[in-house]
């Protein structure tokens, strides 16, 4: 039953996405307040006192991984909406602590919101300067972003994991 369910979901958003005049936008922009709210959430989850953590000496730490999600969104989302990236005029440090790195990291996807606003499916084919001075279309971009807040997802998730702290989405329903 639950799988017949979900089967008519995800046909019942492929109708409606398929009628949509800018369906690789949309899903974007659909897809970010749920990235947004579980990437929050595990940072959140984190104690202050293991954001210096790092599983193993070749990988980087917790507050890191933060800022690392942090300076990707900035980046990222100002390409996609061809807009200015945001800078801070202190840059921030992964040291900065816990309720600073949130604040940025809540920051970050409030400016990847307004970006999204500002760009439709027309202008995906738009040539943007990507990482390190490659040129590319703006759905590179777009692509790489919902990537990597699949990615920073699964990191954060390990880290949790591995202090014996359950993520966001692991969590039983409150």
């Amino acid at each position: 039953m639950k799988r017949t369910i979900c089967l008519f979901l995800v046909f019942a958003a492929a109708a409606v996405f398929a009628q949509e005049k800018n369906p690789v936008t949309a899903v974007a922009k659909e897809i970010l307040p749920r990235q947004q709210k579980n990437l929050v959430a595990a940072v959140e989850e984190m104690p202050t006192d293991k954001f210096g953590y790092k599983p193993t000496e070749q990988q980087m730490t917790f507050g890191h991984l933060v800022l690392h999600i942090i300076e990707s969104n900035n980046y990222l989302c100002s390409k996609i909406g061809d807009i200015p990236e945001v800078k801070a005029p202190v840059p921030l440090k992964e040291s900065d602590g816990k309720d600073k790195l949130v604040a940025a990291l809540k920051a970050s996807f409030e400016f990847c919101t307004t970006a999204l606003e500002k760009v439709d499916d027309s202008k995906l084919g738009d040539e943007v300067e990507l990482f390190g001075g490659r040129k590319g279309p703006r759905a590179f971009a777009l692509i790489a972003l919902t990537n990597d807040w699949a990615d920073h997802y699964s990191s954060a998730a390990m880290y949790l994991r591995l202090n014996g702290l359950l993520p966001p989405t692991a969590q039983p329903k409150k």
